[in-house]
């Protein structure tokens, strides 16, 4: 194959909205280098993987036999976290041609075309990630994505107990505001309505003595998307300063709260830097502060050592709370993790039993923050499958209409169940 010749791919992303974020950088430095997007039998498929949990992994595995069952001839490349700290995973199976971790994700498209030419020799690319240093701008945007996604910080320093993904991403590292800024514009110029500023730990956000509030601000100041979103927040991470931005009406009314617990025992073995008394206060200062807006949170069922004492003080606490929806993930033991070790792990059975519990109180919290938005009036933007997505984070339907994807409607709420809100136009 001539180095210069096109190459087909399609890219499939597991995970976070980070992954969203790089699965779109990707696709850039690909269609820069040459290559060609296609949906149907593409001559490379890359699996931009997730971390996570330990079936993230084995998930993409089974996708990698699949394809390559499907397509014998094509090239399969696992990248993203799972090939940084799962790479033994990967090497085990045949029908994998190329390993590259995340250590080397800048260089995929050249590694690509190595293998092509006859060049490349080893079939695993990886090195220490927290050597890492650069942060990778320039995506943003998925093909098959309306809105924008837009990684303004990467890596972790928390090392939670339970979390594998500063192994995976290294350590945290921020752009800085100026070419956030400039990204932001760019996305807008290419028709973006909505950025979500997205990130491992957005929390940690530094661009020399400037922080996430500085940041945001300069956003909102110098650019003129009409939609701002913030993904994953920790509740000391929500100040008053942060809250006071949402006076501006282009920063959309939604928050992702990574609470896991809300006990503090256990949000100590977590290695969490916040309390029991932290997640309360941050919750009703949301409420207080940014009223009626959508409150999504992370909880983890059965971490190790959790008694029944302790998850049932978590429950009770968030019945108390302001809040629209919980995230519930049953502990899955992480190889690789401080908490995998542990010798205190909650029996399946009562793990799957906590997840049960705490899906019921989320969902009869949905149901009922569904139904109080009827009646009321919103902005929505169209989406490419049809749905659109309101600034507080609802995902609604047009009643016996349509809209062309990626414009912001006015609508009325007439109908609502906890998945989809059925509207009709404002005139």
């Amino acid at each position: 194959m001539n180095s210069l010749e096109p190459i087909s791919y399609q890219v499939h992303t597991f995970g976070c909205k980070v992954n969203t974020y790089d699965s779109g950088l990707l696709q850039t430095r690909l269609g820069k280098d040459g290559f060609t997007l296609s949906d149907e039998l593409p001559q490379v498929h890359v699996l931009n993987t997730c971390a996570v949990t330990k079936e993230a992994t084995r998930e993409a595995v089974k996708v990698a036999r699949r394809l390559k069952a499907k397509q014998p001839d094509a090239l399969v490349v696992v990248t993203g976290c799972a090939a940084q700290v799962d790479t033994e995973e990967f090497t085990h199976v045949p029908g994998i041609d190329l390993v590259v971790a995340n250590s080397h994700k800048t260089s995929l498209q050249t590694l690509i075309r190595q293998y092509y030419s006859g060049q490349l020799r080893e079939r695993v690319h990886k090195s220490n990630i927290f050597k890492k240093e650069d942060l990778e701008p320039g995506g943003g945007v998925e093909a098959q994505h309306t809105r924008a996604f837009l990684k303004i910080q990467d890596g972790c320093n928390s090392f939670c107990t339970f979390c594998v993904i500063p192994f995976a991403r290294g350590k945290s590292r921020s752009l800085s505001i100026n070419d956030i800024v400039k990204r932001v514009n760019e996305l807008n110029r290419q028709g973006a309505q909505e950025v979500v500023l997205t990130g491992v730990h957005i929390g940690d956000y530094a661009d020399a003595n400037f922080v996430l509030e500085d940041l945001i601000e300069a956003v909102l100041e110098r650019s003129f998307v009409p939609r701002i979103r913030l993904t994953s927040l920790e509740p000391i991470e929500v100040s008053a300063r942060l809250l006071a931005l949402f006076k501006n009406p282009r920063l959309c009314p939604h928050f992702h709260m990574s609470i896991q617990a809300a006990n503090t025992k256990v949000l100590r073995e977590m290695k969490r830097k916040y309390t029991a008394e932290d997640v309360e206060s941050s919750l009703r200062a949301i409420a207080r502060e940014v009223p009626e807006s959508f409150v999504g949170m992370d909880v983890i069922a059965g971490f190790p050592g959790e008694s029944d004492e302790e998850f049932l003080d978590t429950v009770e606490r968030l019945k108390a709370l302001p809040w629209t929806r919980l995230h519930v993930f049953p502990y899955s033991s992480r190889p690789g993790t401080f908490a995998a070790r542990r010798d205190d792990h909650v029996l399946d059975t009562q793990i799957r039993l906590r997840a049960s519990v705490l899906r019921e109180m989320s969902d009869a919290r949905l149901a009922a923050a569904a139904q109080a938005q009827v009646g009321r009036v919103k902005t929505a933007l169209s989406l490419r499958n049809g749905k659109l997505l309101s600034r507080d984070f609802w995902s609604v339907q047009l009643e016996g209409d349509s809209a062309p994807p990626n414009l912001e409607i006015p609508v009325v709420i007439k109908q609502a169940s906890p998945s989809l809100l059925t509207a009709v136009r404002l005139v």
